[in-house]
């Protein structure tokens, strides 16, 4: 997984960062016992979803694969398992 930089994205970063905060959040007034700080906290985890895909939808996201580099990624894992 390192190889293919999974997720090392200025949009991925930002709204797990984001949704982490608001699992802290929803878990701390979970605890607290008081339902609009929990939901609050969901809340805060959504939008972090919806932050990291609005920044993704800005180029700040992982390009997509062109299918000529698709196709070479292919070939060159099929030559490395048949060596």
């Amino acid at each position: 997984m390192a190889g293919s930089s999974h997720g090392h994205t200025p949009a991925a970063w930002t709204g797990v960062i984001i949704s982490f905060i608001g699992f802290c959040v929803a878990g701390v007034f979970m605890v607290a016992a008081s339902p609009a700080g929990f939901w609050a906290g969901i809340g805060v985890v959504l939008l972090g979803g919806v932050v990291g895909f609005a920044m993704k939808s800005a180029g700040l996201g992982m390009p997509k694969e062109s299918d000529d580099l698709a196709a070479a990624r292919s070939r060159a894992a099929r030559a490395q398992t048949t060596s």
